[in-house]
């Protein structure tokens, strides 16, 4: 169970080789977090993390194999993510997502299979999975991570952005189906992140780091509120991005 502090004490990371999803370990970790499980599909990258963890005080980090890209495999990710944890999970945190190439994407049948796959049914698959897990157990919290991308699509990445649009309604109907169960749920949007996934890219504006999502997160974690914004201004500029005229948003630099 989470600390005097309100602290999670133990953790599984569908999406262990994320960039956020790793520097929010390494905040959580000096913070008293113990015990983690890290799901990917790398098996050096998570190794890697592995060894950090443990170095950086963690008593025990499990590692589980699973691609987000054969959906068939997200129940049996479940099952050996907690039987890794072999105790009550505090802390679940969704950190998968494939940006990929929209000018490969958009004539591609394949590519776009795998992107909605990625992106929407294997999280949800999972996420499923630990909401009934979570539910008996009678308590425990849920981060996830969606996308200012998703709340609007683009010309420049309207794959990715639907696929992410598709999992963060997913997840608000979720977030409601827990009232009253002790679980709780909170789905982060952050903006453009500077990481190795978007080194090719232009920043954006409003551009953050995986330090900063993963203070957001961090910081989130003991307030009420279902959607967090990063940084948390692109809150307001949504509000009015959203309800642009359809000829102007087309307009609008990738």
């Amino acid at each position: 169970m989470r600390d005097a502090f309100g602290q999670p004490q133990s953790a599984i990371i569908f999406g262990g080789t994320s960039e956020i999803a790793q520097a929010t370990l390494r905040q959580l970790v000096a913070k008293r977090l113990d015990r983690v499980v890290l799901v990917g599909r790398s098996a050096e990258a998570l190794g890697a993390m592995k060894d950090e963890l443990l170095a950086s005080g963690c008593s025990s980090v499990e590692l589980v194999f699973s691609n987000a890209a054969d959906q068939s495999s997200a129940a049996r990710a479940v099952d050996e993510a907690f039987s890794a944890l072999g105790q009550p999970v505090d802390l679940v945190l969704m950190a998968v997502g494939l940006l990929g190439d929209q000018a490969k994407d958009d004539d591609s049948p394949n590519r776009t299979a795998e992107m909605f796959t990625v992106n929407t049914t294997w999280p949800a698959a999972i996420l499923a999975g630990v909401r009934g897990r979570l539910v008996t157990q009678g308590y425990g919290h849920i981060v996830v991570l969606s996308t200012v991308a998703g709340i609007r699509t683009r010309k420049a990445n309207y794959t990715y952005g639907a696929g992410k649009m598709g999992l963060d309604g997913f997840c608000r109907g979720l977030a409601a189906s827990l009232s009253g169960t002790g679980v709780t749920m909170q789905i982060v949007r952050p903006g453009f992140v500077t990481t190795k996934m978007t080194a090719h890219l232009d920043k954006a504006p409003f551009s953050t780091t995986a330090d900063a999502v993963a203070t957001v997160i961090v910081e989130g974690l003991s307030k009420k509120t279902t959607v967090l914004y990063a940084p948390s201004v692109l809150k307001y500029v949504f509000v009015l991005l959203r309800h642009l005229p359809e000829f102007i948003w087309r307009r609008l630099p990738g």
